[in-house]
């Protein structure tokens, strides 16, 4: 059995389990000052809201997240013809840091519509404990000991005598964190201990250890590229849970009312909370335990060969803000104005906005400001609270709305 490297599995399956439940099908009563008739009773248009959500915010999230996919696998496999054509003697190596800086530039790119619908974990994200989110991307759960194996099975063709297929390897070894490490990573020694080394890596020229790499990661591309198309064919379908969304209330739909499709909608938003400000900020300052112990651990941040992470974490709330705002149309600031609460509506719109605008003034890495400022990075975590404590209550008091199962009763 592969050994796992990572120190921080534990604490990821933890996370992930939040990420998922947080984000499930099922929710559960609210705290304190919940409405017991489960609607707000006034006449604002519910269905006009999900309408606007649906088709001016979700699906065209999920469908730019598709785009810059299929962008990402062209350049994944130019940036692997480069190396080819260096490993062949036919190529030179400015064209392969053109190519691998243009494959760079186009993951921050696909990875910042991934974290935009990383807000909108609905219908074909959450089905099957969530394997579809899971095999795009999988943080935190991460393990580059087991995308080095899998170099090396693609390689070869074959997993344990039987031909290699991506659509049956666990979500860690491949998707956007993956591709994290593939691309971004320079060091062409293999990230396992050394009991553990996978066979044959050391024998490989240090050319072949690229191309190895970049094989591989032309196929996680693809595989990423795959699952975006059935994402989006899932969601648009007739059948789908677009559909599904904003048929609310009619004979046999899942939803027996519109402001039920409206509480499924308004889960999405606590992933801002338990993946976002726990996941991204708290555990990597260590206010929740980290495996550096309780103290700030530059090591544990997310997309952390890219460095990424606040890229990642403004992409969070800018998805988040659409949500909340319909981007322009109908959304839950305009209901909560509806129905009296213009000082919820106000704030949390504000307190999204100066989050977003102080994350823009950070000139480093998540990483390195843990590390020689993370007094600013507190300020930021402290922010999010401010709009995920907002969320857990005035929010979903004046919009009747429930809390998703494991966030009742949560007030940290």
């Amino acid at each position: 059995m592969l050994y796992i490297k990572n120190k921080l599995f534990v604490f990821a399956l933890l996370f992930l389990f939040l990420l998922s439940a947080c984000n499930q099908e099922t929710s559960s009563s609210a705290g304190e000052g919940y409405n017991p008739d489960k609607d707000t009773n006034t006449q604002f248009n519910q269905l006009a809201l999900i309408t606007n959500l649906t088709d001016n915010v979700i699906s065209p999230a999920y469908q730019t997240f598709l785009t810059q996919a299929e962008r990402q696998t062209q350049l994944v496999q130019d940036y692997c013809q480069a190396e080819k054509n260096i490993l062949d003697q036919t190529g030179e190596q400015q064209a392969v840091l053109t190519a691998i800086d243009a494959a760079q530039v186009q993951w921050r790119n696909t990875m910042a519509a991934w974290q935009q619908a990383e807000l909108m974990l609905l219908g074909p994200l959450l089905e099957q404990d969530g394997l579809l989110r899971n095999n795009i991307y999988s943080w935190p759960i991460q393990n580059s000991c087991a995308v080095d194996y899998d170099v090396l099975y693609f390689q070869t063709g074959e997993v344990n005598g039987k031909p290699y297929d991506i659509t049956q390897r666990t979500p860690s070894r491949k998707g956007l964190g993956a591709l994290d490490y593939l691309l971004f990573n320079q060091d062409l020694n293999h990230s396992c201990d050394a009991s553990f080394a996978p066979t044959g890596w050391s024998n490989l020229t240090d050319q072949n250890k690229r191309v190895a790499r970049c094989n591989f990661a032309t196929e996680v591309a693809s595989d990423i590229q795959n699952n975006a198309e059935m994402l989006v064919q899932k969601w648009l379908a007739l059948d789908g849970y677009a559909n599904k969304l904003k048929q609310a209330g009619t004979t046999g739909n899942e939803f027996n009312t519109e402001h039920d499709a409206v509480n499924r909608i308004s889960d999405a938003l606590f992933y801002l909370d338990s993946s976002t400000k726990d996941g991204k900020l708290a555990t990597p300052l260590g206010i929740f335990a980290n495996e550096c112990g309780s103290t700030a651990c530059p090591q544990t941040v997310e997309s952390k060969y890219s460095q990424n992470s606040l890229a990642n974490i403004l992409n969070n709330l800018i998805g988040f803000e659409k949500l909340l705002t319909g981007n322009g149309g109908l959304g839950f600031t305009d209901y909560l104005l509806d129905v009296g609460d213009d000082s919820t509506a106000t704030e949390m719109a504000n307190n999204v906005t100066n989050t977003i605008n102080a994350i823009n003034q950070v000139d480093s890495s998540l990483a390195n400001e843990l590390t020689n400022n993370p007094e600013q990075i507190e300020q930021i975590h402290n922010n999010v609270k401010n709009i995920t404590d907002q969320l857990k209550t005035d929010f979903i008091t004046s919009l009747a709305l429930e809390l998703p199962a494991t966030s009742a009763g949560d007030n940290d």
